[in-house]
């Protein structure tokens, strides 16, 4: 009896294991097949790494409230949608405190996406802003080695959470527990610096800390800023046309997102809800009225994020349409 009983346990885990492989491979697959794993080593990284040894639980939307979904649930059923919601191409909320969402596991295409365009080399140096589940952090440590991946997060369950999970298969980058805003200088210079939390503006402090003609890609507004650092008081970029959507940074030094209660009050209903002008609407707010906004929009032909940029100087930060010198340049992130 005991026999057949350890029997039937080895069995289900080795089922558990299949099953999870499966929904591994799958994702590859459709990442690969959606075009946004090209590059084969990031393709290979993918392959190697699950994104279910970093998401062990997960916390799903039902009705006013969140449901728990965990790898370890007593209920089969219940194991079975962890396993399929782990597999979907979709952000997963991994900590939430008071209701409010502090962590989430990024959308694995987006996050191939940022890592293609983060265009690291052989021996590059990478900071990462966010630790989260620490699967980007693994993604980075299967393509550059542990030594050249820095992780940084302000919360110390969140680094203990990505540490364990990362040494679990293997991978041992530096985690540290500290305002991202202050970047890392102990492990600088960096050649790239990704950040996976949400910025209101470029923290300077980050520029010094990087090699002359590093890259920072971060996500800002609704969209994702790609910076070429020239030296420690200036960089400069534009935006990829990929829309982006992360929890905002935090720390002591970040700067809080403009208030924008009223913002599109008045506004075309068809507008307020079009992707593209919500960009600009969010990039200019508390310099140009959204009607201000809006005519401008129209005029220069609706643009996409791609045609605008960002400058960071030892004077300030602006961002501009087109082009940095061109007639439409606004101060970034002043109220």
């Amino acid at each position: 009896m005991a026999a057949h009983t350890a029997h039937s346990a080895h069995s289900a885990r080795t089922g558990t294991r299949d099953l999870r492989e499966t929904a591994h491979a799958a994702q590859v697959r459709e990442l690969t097949a959606a075009g946004v794993l090209e590059d084969p080593r990031w393709r290979a990284a993918f392959a190697a790494v699950p994104r279910h040894a970093f998401v062990p639980y997960f916390w799903a939307d039902r009705g006013a409230g969140h449901e728990r979904l965990w790898a370890e649930d007593p209920d089969p059923g219940q194991r079975a949608r962890w396993l399929r919601g782990v597999y979907v191409d979709a952000p997963l909320a991994t900590r939430l405190r008071d209701g409010r969402l502090v962590s989430s596991s990024s959308q694995p295409s987006l996050m191939a996406k940022m890592l293609t365009a983060l265009d690291v080399r052989d021996g590059d140096d990478v900071l990462e802003i966010g630790a989260g589940t620490g699967y980007n952090a693994a993604l980075l440590c299967h393509r550059l080695g542990d030594e050249h991946v820095t992780t940084v997060d302000l919360d110390e369950e969140i680094t203990e959470s990505a540490r364990a999970h990362l040494a679990r298969l293997g991978y041992h980058p530096t985690v540290v527990t500290g305002d991202g805003a202050r970047g890392c200088p102990a492990r600088a210079p960096f050649d790239r610096i990704l950040v996976t939390c949400m910025l209101p503006l470029v923290p300077h402090t980050w520029l010094g800390q990087c090699r002359p003609g590093a890259r920072i890609l971060a996500p800002l507004s609704t969209g994702l800023i790609a910076l070429t650092v020239r030296d420690a008081d200036f960089a400069e970029g534009r935006f990829l046309h990929t829309p982006a959507y992360f929890v905002p940074l935090r720390g002591a030094t970040a700067v809080p997102p403009p208030d924008r209660t009223g913002m599109v009050r008045g506004l075309p209903y068809e507008l307020v809800e079009n992707e593209r002008f919500q960009f600009m609407l969010v990039l200019t707010a508390g310099v140009l009225h959204p009607r201000e906004a809006l005519d401008l929009w129209r005029s220069e032909g609706r643009p996409g994020r791609e045609r605008f940029g960002v400058s960071v100087g030892p004077e300030g930060q602006w961002s501009w349409l087109d082009d940095p010198q061109g007639p439409y340049v606004w101060p970034l992130g002043e109220a």
